[in-house]
């Protein structure tokens, strides 16, 4: 199996903003014919945006044509702090493997491909959200539970 691990660009919008409903549908266990309309619409202007500012990076892996894989990081700033002195920090989101493709190591290379950015940036604070599928991944990769933060609903 030879796949091909390409970094999206801006032609690529149409293929990410489609694979973030595929994973958004998936990681909240949704129907498929939910109405993803809004998401889809607010996805693809949040891709032209960063994409172009360099705020977010994603990794599309194929397999011929198809797409088998993906992942994103998105960069942003927070006040410094005494363990975060310049304030940058990493989210890692919508990583996802097609279920026929899941145990070959997608996953995780592609998030090798993640961090590496974010560490090539000179970020340290990475965090992400983790489904059940996922945690395992994350926790192998050194990814630890956050405990102090907190979120208001």
């Amino acid at each position: 199996m030879e796949l091909q691990y390409k970094k999206a660009d801006i032609t690529d919008i149409d293929i990410l903003t489609k694979t973030r409903i595929q994973v958004l549908l998936a990681a909240n266990k949704l129907e498929d014919s939910t109405d993803m309309s809004v998401v889809e619409k607010e996805s693809f202007r949040y891709y032209q945006k960063a994409l172009n500012n360099n705020e977010h990076i994603a990794y599309l892996v194929f397999d011929d044509n198809l797409i088998v894989g993906t992942g994103g990081v998105s960069f942003y700033n927070v006040m410094p702090t005494y363990h975060n002195t310049t304030g940058e920090k990493a989210f890692i989101m919508n990583m996802y493997t097609h279920p026929e493709y899941r145990r070959r190591g997608i996953a995780y290379k592609t998030l090798e491909l993640l961090v590496s950015e974010a560490k090539a940036r000179g970020i340290n604070h990475i965090s992400l959200e983790a489904t059940e599928i996922g945690r395992p991944l994350y926790e192998k990769f050194g990814f630890v539970q956050m405990t102090d933060e907190m979120v208001l609903r």
